[in-house]
């Protein structure tokens, strides 16, 4: 393993990559990871497309490390793909979204889920567990093989998160996240050295008129099954119950 440094921002970034999933055809978007709130224990290449932790070869892992994009998401829909590049191992590796106030690193020496110790951010851990809020529940298979994509879809509008492997979607892995306080930055964590991941597609859509105020009917109804009650033609309560 060559340690890699730490280098200046480059000011163009390369096409994006073929998506695996529908969601390529939503507009493509160009942020990459941050390199200001971007801790020591974590490398970014060039472009900051890709993030490298714990490449210290004589120190290796001394606790967990985040990195998180540096544009948060307020409103829309939002799909990215995040590719593991070794095999992953370790207490904890991550990925998901998190508020300006989540944690990019851990005490000295500690080995934690970070993403998801607290109500600040949401996250999958690659041993197939979902986190927040310092809870965690089984969300899917554990995936352990380098090359796994891992897609991640956050539709602020409707508040839910749901994360994707290989193409295919695990289904919905969080809900309410429209109720939070500003906005929603992805994130990747790691507790293991030499972790290598690598941000691919970006993508974004912004939902219309006709849809913002479908979400909002159906926002304040008390059941899916109260819309069907609502003095509204059929085509619209249907819209209503898509949304």
């Amino acid at each position: 393993m060559i340690k890699r440094q730490k280098s200046a921002p480059q000011t163009t970034l390369p096409e994006l990559p073929q998506c695996t999933s529908k969601y390529h055809d939503y507009t493509p978007d160009l942020w990459c990871w941050d390199k200001v709130t971007c801790p020591d224990d974590v490398t970014l290449s060039k472009n900051s497309l890709e993030a490298y932790f714990f490449t210290d070869p004589v120190m290796q892992s001394t606790g967990t490390a985040a990195v998180r994009g540096d544009r948060g998401f307020s409103d829309g829909q939002h799909y990215w793909e995040v590719k593991f590049l070794e095999p992953l191992r370790g207490t904890s590796v991550m990925v998901g979204v998190g508020t300006r106030k989540a944690a990019v690193m851990a005490k000295m020496w500690s080995f934690v889920d970070l993403l998801g110790q607290d109500d600040e951010s949401w996250g999958l851990s690659y041993k197939g567990k979902v986190h927040h809020a310092g809870s965690s529940r089984k969300y899917c298979d554990a995936f352990f093989e380098a090359g796994t994509l891992l897609g991640v879809l956050l539709d602020v509008n409707r508040g839910s998160l749901t994360f994707f492997k290989d193409g295919e979607s695990l289904g919905e892995a969080f809900t309410g996240l429209d109720v939070v306080e500003g906005p929603l930055y992805p994130m990747v964590s790691s507790t293991a050295a030499d972790i290598e991941v690598e941000l691919g597609v970006r993508t974004r859509r912004h939902l219309s008129l006709q849809e913002r105020c479908f979400a909002k009917i159906k926002s304040c109804v008390s059941s899916e099954d109260s819309v069907g009650s609502l003095p509204l033609p059929g085509v619209l309560k249907r819209h209503i119950l898509e949304s």
